[in-house]
């Protein structure tokens, strides 16, 4: 029998970081803390507390789970059978499980009781009846409810991972509303079969969407869905909603599923999904399944969850464009997460940054290599941030730590387009496609997907992966160089050389001489910490410039900027408005003509309703240097709403007319501006 369980201590508070919202304009949106999550929290599987790098002592190899929704009274009641096998030296075995709920029942196969307690971290301890015997399944039943609003203490302060309500509920995975060990690492396969009322319907994965009529608890007609995921995944999430009918485009496999709400936005969706999951399949190959169901989730959790078949983004996000990125990396993981895994954390850098990078190679697909540069040069900021250990060792971070996100997902990107650079879209492409092909339904180790590498490549990675995996830091380069006439009408000889500061770096970059007449482009081998150059052109040249295109992950004064708006931003979302402050001021000393900087200065001193000195920024912004561009249209509009907010519409109308003139509609902002044009601004009360 269960004896008395303790309440769980509540994990550190999160701070994660997105380096993209470095260019976006509205920081203090109502969604803002969620947002600032995106970065990887559940967008993929994540340990639910800071996990050493080895694995679990147990290990799961699948669950039959047995599960009845109450929306009304936010209720859930289950029974899980758990298959797993653990060393015989093994005496107690922990589950990670949702501190909420409550434990009845556990028994073995034979029908015998077991003991479970809680413990101070909120997992249940079990004591086997008899030792474990090496490599011998075992099946343990755990029968449970609970009361789940996602207002209780949850396994992560802050962030709201199940909720059973109306009209849209969800279970995620690393909600532990199951017993569970290894997150992100131990792949399980799932048979799942979940009751709710007449009118939901359910989706998880292994299931087209059938349902039968059921009795439930309450003795009210419902209806159950079953789910069998049968290949080594992450199966574990749940979400039931009242949502209208699917709309589909292309051959159907994708679906759409939202409610009434949002209903409007289906079919651009339904596109926008269709498009990613095409562009995904020709990049990466074909899935085991063909089927993904899109679906809608409320706006009181996380920005986007995946699991197999099934990716799920926030209702206010499916008709703006912000969402198309959020939803290619969400759809980027059925490859990069589903169907291969890390193996430890210190492997998470391979699914975490090559989603990211997914999401940047399908905006270079639609937008061009230009909406590539300027995505690069955000998340370059973000590679850099926390880059204080390398990605071989972010195991020992907490999976829920600036520097774990910012690590795996920015640097992880980072990495990836500097492979693709040093190896050629078709030998990158080749190592992507081998890569999955040879670790379908099984985990990664970073010397795996290096030995991919360079067996599809023909090249010698040694270098490249001790630079980028094993190291920190990123180069500065500086460029030294002398011009030369050569004799009988030649042209000119440019004799340089690139300096930097790493001693062990080693890698070709781009050398772009511009002259009076015809560009060159030269592949310069920098090895140490100078290297010389020779190129010789037939037009003076006017200009020299070191990887123009962006293709290195590299320390510049512009980079300092946006790292420092980066930290200011994550501290924002953290409540730390004076620490950002700081930062914010960081960025002003390494360019005092910043816009971005004084921009978000601005928005913060708005926030504390310091009006005049707010204003001040937001002149300041617009004094600067114009990057990014929409700090113009927005440092107008937000001037607007101080001076209806001070009773000077005269003003206020002057602003909103200055912003619709720049035509710069980031976000809505010209809408925005007429709108207030015809309406003056008027503080929200829960401000």
């Amino acid at each position: 029998m269960m004896t008395a369980m303790r309440t769980p201590e509540r994990n550190a508070r999160t701070g994660l970081g997105r380096s993209f919202f470095v260019g976006t304009p509205r920081l203090f949106s109502s969604l803002l803390p969620i947002l600032l999550v995106v970065a990887g929290l559940l967008l993929m599987p994540a340990a639910l507390t800071a996990q050493r790098t080895e694995r679990p002592a147990l290990a799961i190899s699948g669950y039959v789970i047995d599960a009845e929704l109450d929306p009304a009274t936010h209720h859930l009641s289950a029974k899980t059978v758990v298959t797993f096998t653990a060393p015989e030296t093994l005496e107690v075995a922990n589950f990670g499980f949702h501190p909420a709920l409550k434990i009845t029942k556990i028994t073995d196969e034979s029908g015998k009781l077991l003991n479970g307690e809680r413990t101070a971290d909120g997992s249940i301890r079990v004591t086997p009846p008899a030792p474990f015997v090496r490599g011998q399944a075992v099946h343990w039943t755990f029968e449970y409810e609970g009361t789940i609003t996602g207002n209780e203490d949850g396994p992560v302060e802050g962030l709201k991972l199940a909720a059973i309500q109306e009209p849209i509920s969800y279970l995620l995975y690393p909600a532990r509303w199951f017993p569970t060990v290894g997150y992100l690492t131990d792949r399980f396969t799932a048979e799942m079969h979940i009751r709710v009322p007449q009118g939901m319907r359910v989706f998880a994965s292994g299931g087209l969407g059938a349902s039968k009529p059921v009795t439930l608890a309450n003795g009210k007609k419902g209806d159950q869905y079953d789910f069998n995921w049968t290949k080594p995944g992450f199966p574990g999430t749940v979400i039931a909603g009242r949502y209208v009918n699917p709309v589909s485009a292309g051959p159907g496999n994708v679906k759409v599923y939202l409610t009434v709400t949002h209903q409007a936005s289906a079919n651009q969706l339904a596109q926008t999904a269709a498009k990613e999951y095409d562009f995904f399949t020709d990049s990466f190959g074909a899935l085991e399944t063909s089927h993904l169901n899109v679906v809608e989730l409320p706006d009181d959790t996380l920005p986007a969850v995946w699991a197999p078949e099934l990716a799920a983004i926030l209702g206010s996000r499916v008709g703006d464009k912000s969402g198309i990125r959020l939803l290619a990396n969400t759809i980027a993981h059925q490859w990069w997460g589903s169907e291969v895994s890390p193996r430890t954390l210190n492997d998470a850098w391979i699914t975490n940054g090559m989603s990211r990078y997914g999401e940047l190679m399908y905006v270079e697909d639609q937008n061009g290599k230009s909406a590539m540069q300027s995505a690069i040069q955000d998340i370059s900021a973000g590679a850099l941030a926390y880059d204080t250990i390398p990605l071989s060792s972010a195991g020992r971070l907490s999976p829920f730590s600036p520097e774990f996100q910012s690590m795996t997902l920015e640097k992880g990107a980072m990495v990836f387009h500097m492979l693709r650079w040093e190896l050629g879209d078709k030998a990158f492409l080749a190592t992507l496609k081998g890569a999955l092909s040879q670790y379908t339904d099984s985990s990664m180790r970073t010397q795996d997907f290096i030995k991919v590498a360079e067996s599809q490549s023909q090249e010698q990675l040694t270098a490249f992966f001790a630079q980028w995996t094993d190291g920190t830091g990123a180069p500065q380069f500086t460029d030294k160089y002398a011009v030369y006439r050569l004799g009988n009408n030649k042209g000119f000889r440019t004799i340089g050389e690139i300096q930097q500061d790493l001693d062990l770096f080693r890698m070709p970059v781009e050398l772009r001489v511009e002259t009076d007449g015809k560009t060159v482009n030269q592949k310069i081998d920098v090895v140490g910490t100078d290297t010389q150059y020779v190129v010789d052109t037939f037009g003076r040249p006017r200009h020299i410039s070191i990887d123009p295109q962006g293709w290195l992950l590299k320390s510049t004064p512009d980079q300092q900027v946006r790292i420092a708006i980066l930290k200011g931003q994550q501290l924002v979302a953290q409540g730390d408005l004076p620490g950002a402050l700081v930062q914010y001021q960081k960025a002003l000393e390494a360019n005092s003509q910043s816009s971005l900087a004084n921009y978000r200065i601005g928005e913060l001193l708005f926030a504390q309703r310091n009006y005049q000195a707010s204003v001040n920024s937001y002149r300041d912004a617009l004094r600067g240097d114009d990057e990014p561009r929409w700090t113009e249209v927005w440092s107008h509009i937000q001037i607007g709403k101080i001076f209806d907010l001070t009773g000077q519409r005269d003003r206020a109308v002057n602003e909103y007319r200055l912003a619709v003139q720049t035509n710069d509609n980031t976000q809505g902002a010209v809408n925005e501006a007429r709108q207030y044009l015809q309406k003056p601004y008027t503080r929200p009360e829960a401000e």
